[in-house]
């Protein structure tokens, strides 16, 4: 599996780690306008493998032609985000960079599965599906995945159960306007409120947790500079799915045409995802207000594909 990452800021560097560490790859290219920094990222993580009892990948730093037949791309080159901003005001500039991007990826791997990162991202994701030839179920936003890890975590804080015996999605956008679908979430099978009640813990106050989802993001940069952890490792969890034909179900951002009553515009619902990409959009009930939610961030996704022109 040959695996390409655009950009080698704090996120794309991270993915290359946990790629190295994983064997989720046989050969992994690093590319970034830095040629120096990309090149020296590479040499530094060659100076882990003697001790990272894992598959030993091809490692390379170089331009396009060294990405040729990827099997995977990551892009997650773009203009960042400054203090006092937020994702929304990087769709203008960022729809040229993918533009550009696009157009090199297909050039060199028309075969990949594109994983788009930059923000925002399912906007940047639809960019990329518009000025290509590849296939919608090819092209693949991060979408709300990183946001759902943190919905997890912030839920598993109040049981004090691993979050990964939590389940539940947000979906809609990566913005301000993402909601949590609370009639798909459980504990342990359990509904939350049910399960709260039963084991002696006080009732999760749904407005507060979604208010924190929305917020910690823009609270870690403010603190760091970035936010490249979380982001990075799902990353990985998409590229573990599709190496593995894992028919995992992730909310990520793919392009609906009539799903949930949306066309023409990429949105984050739950996918199974493959070894082709997105091999099916999951179709859910939500309730009454869930949908409002939906439409909201729906309309928020309209105004953004506007700024970039779609």
């Amino acid at each position: 599996m040959k695996i390409s990452v655009i950009g080698m800021g704090a996120v794309g560097t991270e993915v290359v780690g946990l790629l190295l560490a994983s064997s989720a790859a046989s050969e992994i290219v690093a590319v970034d306008q830095n040629a120096t920094k990309a090149q020296a990222e590479i040499w530094d993580f060659a100076h882990t493998t003697s001790f990272i009892y894992a598959k030993n990948p091809r490692l390379i730093a170089g331009g396009w032609p060294e990405t040729v037949n990827s099997d995977i791309v990551v892009i997650t080159a773009g203009a960042q985000l400054k203090q006092g901003e937020n994702r929304d005001t990087l769709v203008e500039i960022n729809s040229k960079v993918i533009k550009d991007l696009i157009e090199r990826t297909e050039a060199t791997s028309p075969g990949a599965i594109v994983l788009m990162v930059t923000n925002p991202v399912d906007v940047m994701a639809q960019v990329a599906v518009a000025h290509s030839s590849f296939p919608k179920e090819r092209v693949i936003s991060l979408g709300t995945i990183v946001d759902t890890a943190r919905f997890m975590r912030i839920v598993s804080d109040h049981v004090g159960i691993d979050p990964k015996n939590i389940f539940g999605y947000v979906l809609g956008d990566h913005s301000h306007t993402g909601f949590i679908p609370w009639s798909l979430c459980n504990v342990c099978g359990l509904d939350v409120d049910a399960f709260c009640a039963l084991n002696g813990l006080a009732p999760i106050d749904r407005t507060a947790v979604r208010a924190r989802v929305l917020q910690i993001g823009l609270d870690i940069f403010a603190g760091k500079g970035n936010t490249n952890h979380g982001i990075a490792a799902s990353v990985y969890r998409i590229i573990r799915a599709i190496v593995g034909n894992e028919r995992s179900v992730l909310p990520v951002g793919t392009l609906l045409e009539g799903e949930y009553g949306v066309a023409d515009a990429v949105m984050s619902v739950p996918c199974v995802i493959g070894r082709r990409g997105v091999q099916k959009i999951v179709a859910c009930r939500f309730t009454d207000d869930e949908q409002a939610a939906f439409d909201v961030s729906h309309a928020h996704v309209r105004e953004l594909m506007a700024l970039a022109g779609l």
